[in-house]
């Protein structure tokens, strides 16, 4: 848990954070279908709650990377993968 310290709030305290959240999405789906249904419309899915290793997931299949940009990402990577103490 060194690697992600973000990660590691959420993986200590028994896991209480992320279950906190679960329950946060679940109470806003069940919300959402009960103010659907009077409605007749279909619920519309709510944002869940956002969670520390979701970061990354906001960038992914936006758009294609330049080239240059993409080498230079890896490049960073390599460097990461490196350095000493890993």
């Amino acid at each position: 848990m060194e690697l992600e310290p973000d990660l590691a709030r959420w993986a200590g305290q028994l896991k209480t954070n992320a279950i906190l959240a679960d329950i946060y999405d679940m109470l806003s789906m069940i919300n959402a279908n009960l103010c659907a249904m009077g409605s007749g419309k279909k619920a519309k899915k709510p944002k869940p709650y956002p969670r520390p290793n979701d970061k990354d997931k906001k960038t992914i299949g936006k758009k294609a990377l330049p080239p240059e940009e993409l080498r230079a990402w890896f490049d960073k990577k390599r460097n990461e993968h490196k350095k000493p103490g890993r």
